[in-house]
């Protein structure tokens, strides 16, 4: 009843700001409409051409594939040998206990036998995870556990170092490595679900759907479950084409021939892209994205499964949601846009014309959604002032469009605060896309201190000449940006 009462409201605050709007107005900027107009068609062009993508793959495609794999499986008569490699760093007890059990439960289920490498750094998570072992109430006689204790040099040595483990026990191209992060549960099936889509030859790996689990209710729980549920939609888009845009770092399956590739571990442990102006950046975070691009140029396919679902315990890493949401962003859109730029050398013959288009879409979407409320302040500021509730109008009803679009492909409501969180995440996230994009060497882990830039008190004068040349292109950059606004709504 509240939330009902809630939709009604929203809907009703919406339709009064447009009644507030004056007739002739549309008259008055007329430039602004259209430029309004054409930005709209666009973004709202795309959305509905990966919804419609999304249905046919969720509801025709995606069963009928999964049949054809799981008939190949059967007839192939050797079953998939499983290899968990999971890596842990800094997680509380209270987390890594239950996402190990969910390991070793999918382990012990796995027809052909499992090993699970764990990279620790901690000797307190070495002795719980081998109680954890020792304790479990399934029979675990097929899973060898392998231990790996380092120093704590970064996520991407862990990965290389538990990959060359997992080389000396010989996985074939039937086997597969399933990496999980240490705070993603995996479901107990996911051999079985997973296993048979890799006797297509093309699938080099493949990653699932997504569930999220925060304990405490408010805007920060409220945004995951949104981006997971917008996740699902676009995911089943691109899984039509059998090429997803990442591989997700919390939970995705390798072919294991593929996983133990001596360059394939390379590239996990030694990315890098060579930058114009700001030289040799070499990649601490995005390791999900290494693995993605080189399957990506190497010619391979990476499945989607919408139908299972890893589920990740997530915390808030900042005090205040709007900061948490800024760390997070800062990571995941600098990991996307250090290996998007590269991905767009690629042929679209050789990745396909769609996830090439989709890929340029990531770098042109930040300027289109930036364009919008620039274009509004312009005519607010120069034409009348009533275009405001006018714009504020048009952006509730088409974000509940959207929130009501999505969920319903998901089958479930959503509080009306989805609405908001929508547009804080389409505005402030190409704000942050736009600050990440002229500061590629800017990188850092949510949980770590270390990052790439030197925190001495005096930094080199290469390294301030490179800050203020991103900062100068940066400000340029949104400078033409707000010229070309001011151009085209008739202003200048």
């Amino acid at each position: 009843m509240i939330n009902a009462l809630s939709h009604i409201t929203y809907l009703s605050v919406a339709v009064m700001l447009a009644a507030l709007v004056p007739a002739g107005l549309l008259g008055e900027v007329e430039g602004t409409i259209i430029v309004l107009g054409v930005l709209g068609a666009w973004r709202y062009s795309w959305a509905v051409i990966n919804f419609t993508r999304a249905a046919i793959f969720l509801r025709l495609v995606y069963p009928r594939r999964k049949a054809r794999a799981m008939a190949r499986y059967a007839e192939r008569g050797v079953g998939a040998h499983a290899f968990f490699l999971t890596t842990s760093y800094m997680i509380e007890s209270s987390v890594t206990i239950p996402v190990y059990r969910s390991i070793f439960l999918a382990a012990s289920k796995s027809e052909n036998g499992a090993t699970i490498v764990s990279s620790v750094v901690d000797g307190a998570d070495e002795r719980l995870i081998q109680d954890i072992y020792a304790t479990m109430p399934v029979d675990m006689s097929s899973v060898k556990l392998i231990i790996d204790r380092i120093p704590g040099t970064g996520k991407r040595d862990a990965l290389a170092k538990s990959l060359h483990l997992i080389d000396r026990e010989c996985p074939s191209h039937n086997d597969i490595v399933i990496f999980v992060d240490g705070d993603s549960c995996v479901p107990e099936d996911i051999v079985a679900q997973a296993a048979p889509m890799f006797t297509n030859p093309k699938v080099g790996a493949l990653t699932t759907d997504e569930a999220v689990e925060i304990p405490d209710p408010g805007l920060f729980r409220d945004w995951f479950e949104l981006r997971f549920d917008q996740r699902q939609v676009m995911m089943c888009s691109m899984g039509l084409s059998n090429r997803v845009l990442t591989l997700t770092g919390r939970m995705s399956v390798f072919r294991g021939d593929l996983a133990t590739n001596p360059d394939f571990i390379r590239s996990v442990q030694h990315d890098y892209i060579d930058h114009w102006r700001l030289g040799r950046v070499n990649f601490l975070t995005g390791d999900d994205k290494s693995t993605w691009y080189w399957l990506m140029k190497n010619g391979f396919e990476m499945a989607y499964l919408p139908d299972v679902a890893s589920s990740s315990m997530e915390t808030q890493p900042k005090p205040t949601f709007v900061g948490s949401a800024s760390a997070l962003m800062v990571r995941w859109f600098g990991n996307m846009l250090r290996t998007n730029g590269r991905a767009l050398e690629l042929s679209p013959r050789q990745i396909g014309w769609f996830t090439w288009w989709s890929i340029l879409d990531q770098r042109m979407s930040m300027w289109t959604t930036l364009a919008g409320p620039l274009c509004m302040l312009a005519a607010a500021i120069f034409f009348d002032p009533m275009v405001v509730p006018a714009y504020i109008a048009w952006v509730m009803l088409t974000r509940y469009v959207f929130c009501t679009a999505i969920c319903l492909f998901r089958g479930h409501s959503f509080p009306i605060v989805y609405t908001g969180l929508l547009y804080f995440s389409q505005l402030f996230g190409a704000a942050v896309k736009s600050y990440v994009l002229f500061r590629l060497d800017r990188q850092k882990w949510t949980r770590q201190a270390s990052a790439s830039a030197g925190k001495s008190a005096r930094k080199p004068l290469g390294e301030r000449l490179r800050t203020a040349s991103s900062a100068y292109l940066h400000a340029l950059s949104l400078g033409w940006l707000a010229m070309g606004t001011l151009y085209l709504t008739g202003v200048l």
